[in-house]
């Protein structure tokens, strides 16, 4: 296989997983924008993700988020995500909306709230067995924000037993995937603060519990790829949540702030193999469309993952080992700039018409009148939102 035919097969394989929160209402911490045409159940956004995935062909996969995504019968919202050529990926728990959550879920001081808390995980596990879902992707606000407020190691020994508790629960081929945020809604103490944290944790539990890096949970200046190098080393880095950030969580469109970071982050996952399925990287998207509509924007995202990606399979992987080992600092980074300075739109659009998609996924559902038959069609019901 030509170095070329090879980075096409690569691209033609790649799966983004799509979150069914992208295709609702979502807003600011100030107001929620509604649009036309918005889902108004589960069902409507595993109909919308399919258009994403028509058009892209690489997006089969969509989170649920429970409660948000609850319904009556699982199997059939499964059914109906096969009959679009979908399938169900994370189930995402829900322990930060909750009023008992206030002072944390898990790591709570009041045994009740925590045994609330894991009692939710667990429905969530049971979730993953009625759809087939593989991931549990696990988020805590659990945090305090004043000295003194509670007792940090104490927490963390609580976290550390409903953990064990839900990974024992885990059917076999399922994974927990612990994900961590630096900050917010706790301002002095965050329960999972950090990718270390995560890690520690992942250790104790066994092979089953990999960690999430969410692009847009670090301080400034983190260098994002030498995590995600770590910890495809270590064989631990189970899934990213990929979004931009310009201050802090922003959960704007992944590539937006800095598609530079995008492609170093990228190069990691190549170099190391992180597209191989061995590794069993999940690549999902965790964004909040509030300006912007959202089926177009969740196209752009994934295409914007793509373009980092089709950038870093071109890296001249042999001459960069050579610039390294020969100490030439300046040659070394040329390679990488050479690839990523490559306009590789041209190269995906050959790819998807060897696919029989459209070559330019985004003006393609923008001509196809999808967006103006749903704004038509959804009329009535309560539109999802976050939180809803």
């Amino acid at each position: 296989m030509s170095e070329l035919s090879a980075v096409k097969a690569a691209l033609k394989s790649q799966v983004i997983e799509t979150p069914s929160w992208g295709y609702g209402n979502s807003g600011t911490r100030f107001k929620v924008f509604a649009q036309p045409g918005v889902p108004r159940d589960p069902f409507e956004k595993l109909e919308d993700a399919s258009q994403v995935h028509a058009h892209t062909g690489v997006a089969p996969k969509v989170s649920l988020h429970i409660p948000w995504d609850k319904v009556d019968d699982y199997p059939a919202l499964t059914r109906h995500a096969a009959d679009l050529g979908l399938r169900i990926g994370a189930i995402n728990s829900n322990v930060f909306q909750d009023d008992d959550f206030k002072l944390g879920s898990v790591t709570h001081p009041d045994p009740k709230v925590r045994r609330k808390a894991t009692d939710h995980l667990l429905e969530c596990v049971d979730i993953m067995d009625e759809t087939g879902s593989p991931d549990l992707k696990l988020w805590f606000s659990d945090g305090t924000n004043y000295p003194g407020q509670d007792d940090i190691v104490g927490r963390q020994e609580r976290l550390a037993e409903a953990l064990a508790e839900v990974y024992g629960r885990l059917g076999a081929g399922r994974r927990m995937l612990l994900e961590y945020k630096l900050f917010e809604p706790a301002f002095y103490t965050t329960d999972v603060p950090d990718w270390g944290t995560a890690y520690a944790h992942c250790l104790a539990l066994g092979p089953k519990a990999q960690v999430v890096v969410d692009t847009g949970h670090h301080a400034p200046g983190t260098n994002i790829e030498f995590i995600v190098a770590f910890l495809l080393r270590a064989g631990r880095l189970g899934a990213f949540d990929l979004n931009s950030r310009f201050y802090a969580d922003d959960d704007l469109m992944v590539g937006a702030a800095d598609p530079f970071q995008l492609f170093r982050i990228m190069h990691e996952v190549v170099k190391n193999g992180g597209l191989e399925p061995r590794t069993n990287v999940n690549f999902m998207l965790d964004q909040c469309h509030n300006i912007e509509p959202k089926i177009p924007a969740v196209i752009r995202s994934v295409a914007n993952v793509q373009e980092a990606t089709a950038k870093a399979l071109l890296v001249d992987a042999d001459a960069l080992t050579a610039a390294q080992c020969s100490g030439d600092v300046l040659a070394a980074n040329g390679v990488l700039m050479d690839a990523y300075n490559t306009d590789v739109r041209p190269l995906l659009a050959e790819v998807r018409a060897e696919l029989g998609l459209p070559e330019d996924p985004f003006a393609a559902y923008l001509a196809s009148g999808h967006q103006q038959r749903i704004a038509a069609a959804r009329v009535g019901g309560e539109q999802a939102g976050w939180g809803a």
